[in-house]
């Protein structure tokens, strides 16, 4: 049937606007890859926003925010397939973002990191490695993580969770039963044989866990010039791995202060194996409630649990329990003075689900308390590098023997949650951003 001169002319103008519409679409898309090539039929990499539609909401800030990231790639894969890349100008990690839910871009930016941190736990976003791109979130922290401190009322709501949670002396023990109770049975799986949870002082790396947790107790002995015989007060004992290594060793007497009824029945039981009952003794007993003077004191990664509120509670104790002429070695995780104004403003991840109550010192901080308790550091022993081994091979050996956590009670979450603490706690030794520190105090007045 033949047309009419004005059904031609509709024809002709709906073929031009469809040719129109595809034109475009198709000069937009070129134009936001900027060269990424296609190859073997796998989606293409785009490195820009502009011209693309239908993305989740906040994800343009988001994804300008990263451009600031100075090394590593991160591609980043939305629910829709498309993948999107940052690429610093240095090398570094390269990791990668599966986004499940594309609400995880409004949490970040209303609730900060720890509403990203929260969206994982929920399944929201995953990643094949997640070592690889917290090693490469913690490199970039001052260039991008910084820049999502979440909203005021959101961050308010947990600066006062974290505030109900301070450690006066009723709360300081659920706080320590919180995580230490989990159960021996759990612990023992993934930590090495000496029970100790705590950073390793590695020589060569090359070593066994074991043999650094024992040259990490050496040292502490060390530094606080202990002699046979001499009474050693240990603030936080653990499982009793210092305890017995003291006592066996070097024939220290070792008095062990624990809030964890789980930690003192099985440092006492352990003790009591080893032949060293008349050599050491432990007390579930806050450190603030000890009386007496000691030739020595250790304290290993305890500080951290204090709250900052009792950091001059902690060294007057220190200060007071130590005999003339006695040193205290202090393991202590720090901080880095230029994080230090960020992190005392938030609260973080570790604090909202490991350690509730927790606070972690800046090295000139940590220096400031001390001498204001009239005290002074003897010596100082920075060994980070260490620990972001230590936390490696625990992450490693965790997973390893998840199958056998998992009846004693755990959960999937729990599965994530530990695995997102462990592997950003090596991040951040690994860059820097956190440091651990043997620090040998004495009485300011001590020759």
């Amino acid at each position: 049937m033949a047309l009419s001169a004005q059904s031609k002319e509709l024809v002709r103008l709906d073929l031009f606007k469809r040719f129109k519409t595809v034109f475009l679409r198709e000069s937009s898309c070129r134009s936001s890859l900027k060269g990424v090539k296609k190859s073997g039929g796998e989606p293409m990499v785009l490195t820009s926003t502009a011209g693309e539609s239908g993305l989740p909401r906040y994800f343009p800030q988001v994804f300008a925010k990263l451009q600031a990231m100075r090394a590593g790639q991160l591609d980043i894969t939305l629910p829709d397939g498309r993948i999107f890349r940052i690429e610093g100008a240095e090398p570094g990690p390269v990791a990668d973002l599966i986004i499940h839910n594309p609400d995880c871009f409004a949490r970040l930016v209303r609730e900060g990191d720890l509403g990203f941190s929260d969206a994982y736990l929920e399944g929201d976003w995953s990643t094949s490695d997640l070592q690889c791109f917290m090693d490469l979130i913690h490199m970039a922290a001052e260039e991008t993580y910084d820049g999502f401190p979440g909203q005021a009322l959101a961050r308010a709501y947990e600066r006062f969770r974290f505030w109900m949670q301070r450690n006066h002396r009723s709360q300081a023990k659920k706080n320590i039963s919180y995580h230490y109770d989990l159960g021996n049975d759990f612990y023992a799986l993934w930590l090495d044989e000496t029970m100790t949870y705590s950073s390793a002082l590695f020589k060569t790396g090359q070593e066994s866990l074991e043999r650094a947790q024992q040259a990490k107790y050496a040292s502490m002995v060390d530094q606080m010039g202990a002699k046979p015989g001499d009474h050693v007060l240990e603030i936080g004992c653990g499982w009793g791995g210092f305890a017995e290594y003291a006592a066996k060793e070097r024939g220290l007497r070792v008095t062990g202060l624990t809030l964890s009824q789980e930690q003192y029945d099985y440092a006492k039981a352990r003790i009591a194996r080893a032949g060293l009952s008349d050599q050491v003794e432990f007390r579930i007993q806050d450190y603030r409630d000890c009386s007496g003077r000691f030739d020595g004191i250790a304290s290993i990664e305890m500080f951290e649990a204090v709250g900052q509120k009792y950091w001059p509670t902690y060294f007057n104790c220190i200060r007071e329990r130590l005999r003339p002429g006695g040193k205290a070695t202090l393991q202590i995780i720090t901080v880095a003075d230029r994080r230090w104004e960020v992190y005392k403003k938030g609260v973080d991840f570790i604090q909202k689900y490991i350690f509730p109550g927790g606070m972690l010192p800046s090295p000139t901080v940590l220096r400031h308390q001390i001498e204001e308790a009239g005290l002074r550091v003897v010596n100082s022993l920075e060994f980070g590098e260490s620990y972001d081994l230590t936390l490696r091979r625990w992450h490693e050996v965790f997973n390893q023997r998840w199958d056998e956590i998992q009846p004693l009670g755990f959960d999937e979450r729990f599965h994530k949650m530990w695995n997102f603490y462990l592997t950003s706690c090596a991040a951040a030794f690994k860059t820097g951003n956190c440091d651990v520190t043997q620090m040998t105090v004495a009485h300011s007045d001590a020759p």
